[in-house]
């Protein structure tokens, strides 16, 4: 296990955003046609953007790049949507991959159901749009609740189909305070989270968005209004109810015996600074679960540093994946 303490710095949400402008231009901003085939678990429906999981729910996904490309599926955190992977998603496709996200079910584009917002059919939703595209030897790559989401995939239906995992702040092994989880939060916690969504969602988003998720709330660091506005975009855009009962399968999940049986290569980054999902609960657990793991911790990087230090962040994936 690597631990690794890399100084905080604003710089590199300029890198980043430099990196995702030039991988547009340079690809002329047209991204390839989604695949159009079929599989026995997900159907196709209209428009090459949707594919209907085992229950019918309307999953919403993006596929850019070579089809005969590694892929890279990412999963994205709550209460957000594939959008919240865009720099990722340029920059791995300059590099020559394939490149899909997909919105969880209730979120961003996808179907606003009533059932089904629980890890075990986030899991199933994802595999539906793997086996859809077809992708094999591919690299998953999960950011919070999506890190627990491509944990699960990973154990239970990705035997065969993944060659890494990448977890970035994810909430695995599990958030909430349990008699085996002694150092987790405790369930108020959640339930203030439950309250706040409740009254005021459009208010509660801007509030996490403009402070602890980014770490806008430290001193010394100063707000970007684009990322809060974008994060609270993705929100709005979704459910309600979806995200309300995500808290739950977020934060009282147990990926334990998920993380013991996978046995790909895994990354395991978070940043000290992550005020939503504290490391000493997650990444330094869940790192002892897995078989073939390597942490690295980034001194004073908040929650969402896959965009406040895209640069960083994805030149660290791409050693990794092409190690």
């Amino acid at each position: 296990m690597e631990k690794r303490s890399i100084a905080a710095t604003r710089r590199n949400l300029m890198t980043g955003t430099l990196t995702l402008a030039a991988a547009a231009a340079a690809l002329g901003g047209k991204p390839a046609e989604a695949a159009k085939t079929k599989s026995a678990s997900a159907t196709h429906v209209a428009g090459d953007s949707y594919v209907a999981a085992k229950d019918g729910t309307r999953i919403f996904f993006k596929d850019w790049g070579p089809r005969d490309a590694q892929p890279i599926m990412f999963h994205h955190g709550w209460p957000l949507s594939g959008d919240d992977w865009d720099n990722q998603m340029l920059f791995f496709l300059s590099k020559g991959y394939r490149v899909i996200a997909h919105d969880r079910r209730g979120h961003g584009r996808s179907a606003q159901v009533s059932e089904g917002h629980d890890m075990d059919h986030y899991a199933a939703d994802a595999a539906a749009v793997a086996e859809h595209l077809e992708l094999r030897n591919a690299i998953h790559v999960g950011h919070s609740t999506g890190g627990g989401e491509a944990a699960r995939y990973t154990a239970r239906h990705g035997k065969g189909r993944v060659s890494k995992l990448v977890l970035i702040g994810s909430v695995t092994p599990i958030m909430v305070k349990t008699p085996n989880n002694p150092g987790g939060q405790p369930i108020e916690a959640f339930d203030g989270f439950r309250a706040a969504l409740a009254a005021n969602r459009s208010q509660y988003y801007l509030d996490v968005a403009g402070g602890p998720f980014y770490g806008f709330n430290r001193d010394g660091v100063k707000p970007s209004q684009a990322l809060i506005k974008n994060w609270w975009r993705q929100g709005m855009q979704g459910a309600a109810n979806a995200h309300y009962h995500s808290i739950a399968a977020f934060s009282e999940t147990d990926f334990t015996e998920d993380l013991k049986l996978i046995d790909v290569p895994t990354l395991v980054l978070h940043g000290s600074d992550d005020q939503m999902v504290p490391p000493a609960d997650s990444a330094e657990l869940a790192v002892k679960l897995l078989k073939n793991a390597t942490l690295k911790i980034y001194e004073g990087l908040p929650h969402g540093m896959a965009t406040t230090h895209a640069g960083m962040i994805n030149a660290d994936v791409l050693a990794f994946i092409t190690a």
